[in-house]
């Protein structure tokens, strides 16, 4: 298998590109040829920070198509995702940091 797992991921994605890949309650829908570009651009994102394969990216936001679009860019740049809960505290996310030493952190 050559690739990622992103890769892997994408050559599920229906042909139609205008498919729903999420219809958020409240929000507009987005497109699986939206959550292409938009996860492209995350992805350039996250290589303009110096995120390189095999590096960490570390995220806690609450459970949202952006925390997915993150996901996703790092599995394209080829990082490891290290999701953290939005509830835990100082502390914890401070355990996590030290124990996984994230190339870059995003929280919300």
């Amino acid at each position: 298998m050559s690739g990622n797992l992103y890769s892997l991921l994408a050559r599920g994605f229906p042909a139609d590109p205008t498919r729903h890949a999420f219809r958020p309650p409240g929000s507009s829908a987005v497109s699986y040829g939206e959550l292409e570009i938009l996860t492209a651009r995350a992805a350039a994102g996250l290589r303009a920070r110096g995120v390189a394969p095999g590096d960490r990216v570390a995220l806690q936001v609450e459970k949202s198509v952006e925390a997915v679009v993150i996901y996703l860019a790092a599995l394209k740049v080829g990082a490891v995702f290290l999701p953290l809960n939005a509830a835990y505290t100082e502390g914890e996310v401070d355990y996590f940091l030290r124990d996984a030493e994230p190339a870059l952190f995003l929280r919300d």
